[in-house]
């Protein structure tokens, strides 16, 4: 059975700032799926992390539906009035047109999705960020899929030994999708040159290089190209298909215990640790830290089993201890250098227009 696996999501209001929805914004989105999608879609699942809520569905209508897409746009529409009505912080932030013009993407929520023939048994992770860009997944799905330190199926596994083909786009440039395929390993040193610029090159997706099937999907939506001004950090969201031809549910989890550092954090112009978080995570230290939250399924015929939270383990307590220590230790360096993104990825407009009264003070000294 061909299926698709399609996850929305945005920040539509939140409880006292920037933590998490409330309850009667989730139970509205939750409910307008439920009642409008009949017919439409066969499972779904709504889920927050952080301040934003995600809607997860499967159906049989390929990936940039338009139905699919426009249901998804008016649950978070229904969300939004109620937000409002709470008084609810970022009231529709992430809804960044007027109207519906046939998908969400470039329209402010993140979008992944999927078109795939499901195998008897069909594992995958589904993968949702707060306070981040989409650069988040450049380095651990760079060694979930290309690094043999971190994916011993690349050593162990036939199916795997070929490597795997990512697709990576340009986020600057934003008349169209620029976009480039690479081959790992042969060509892994070009991969990680592109993946280390993680605010210009992204990765949109993977594939099999032994059956050419689609292992992962991820958003690439950056909001500050759409609206030219900062909204909110982009938050991406991710789907990667694990086991057999692809990298185990463990290979492509042991990459996020490294916590690496990614952009976002307080007003989304800093850099701090990526937390793995369990399920429903909210936002606390500084408007952070950036969190990531994974919640895995098994699909069959369209149906969803309940969401194994694949980072509630005794293990994560551990690595949340130390990124946590890494988080507090980055932010003792306050706007300096490092702690701050640099100026051409400053989201609040405060510095850049300081700097451009201060500009006008400058003298040329003889």
């Amino acid at each position: 059975m061909k299926i698709t696996l399609s996850v929305l999501k945005a920040d539509i209001g939140s409880i006292g700032g920037h933590i998490k929805p409330s309850q009667a914004l989730v139970d509205e989105v939750r409910n307008f799926v439920s009642q409008n999608g009949k017919n439409l879609i066969i499972d779904y699942y709504i889920s927050s992390t952080g301040d934003d809520i995600a809607i997860l569905c499967t159906h049989e209508r390929g990936v940039l539906d338009e139905k699919i897409h426009k249901l998804a746009w008016d649950a978070f529409l229904a969300g939004t009035a109620v937000a409002k009505k709470q008084g609810l912080y970022g009231a529709g932030q992430d809804l960044l047109k007027d109207s519906f013009s046939g998908n969400i993407k470039g329209m402010g929520p993140a979008v992944a999705e999927m078109e795939f023939e499901e195998r008897p048994n069909e594992p995958f992770i589904f993968f949702a960020a707060d306070k981040t860009d989409p650069g988040a997944y450049n380095l651990p799905f760079y060694l979930a899929f290309a690094d043999p330190m971190y994916c011993a199926g690349l050593l162990l596994s036939p199916k795997m030994s070929e490597g795997f083909t990512f697709r990576i786009i340009d986020v600057s440039y934003t008349e169209k999708d620029k976009v480039i395929e690479l081959r790992a390993p042969e060509e892994t040193y070009d991969i990680a040159t592109l993946l280390r610029d993680n605010e210009k090159y992204v990765i949109e997706s993977i594939f099999s290089r032994n059956t050419g099937n689609q292992a992962a999907a991820i958003s690439t939506t950056r909001l500050h190209n759409i609206a030219g001004k900062y909204t909110g950090k982009d938050d991406p969201v991710a789907l990667v298909r694990v086991q057999g031809e692809f990298p185990a549910t463990g290979e492509v989890l042991a990459p996020f215990e490294i916590g690496h550092y990614v952009a976002g954090f307080m007003r989304g112009s800093h850099i701090g640790p990526l937390m793995p978080c369990k399920l429903n995570a909210t936002i606390s230290y500084f408007d952070g830290p950036p969190v990531l939250t994974g919640a895995a399924f098994s699909v069959k015929e369209g149906k969803l089993t309940e969401p194994a939270d694949v980072f509630d383990h005794p293990f994560w307590d551990t690595v949340r201890s130390e990124v946590a220590a890494k988080a507090m230790a980055i932010r003792r360096q306050g706007f300096s250098g490092a702690a701050m993104l640099p100026f051409s990825e400053l989201e609040y407009g405060g510095v850049v227009e300081k700097l451009a009264k201060l500009e006008k003070k400058f003298k040329l000294r003889d």
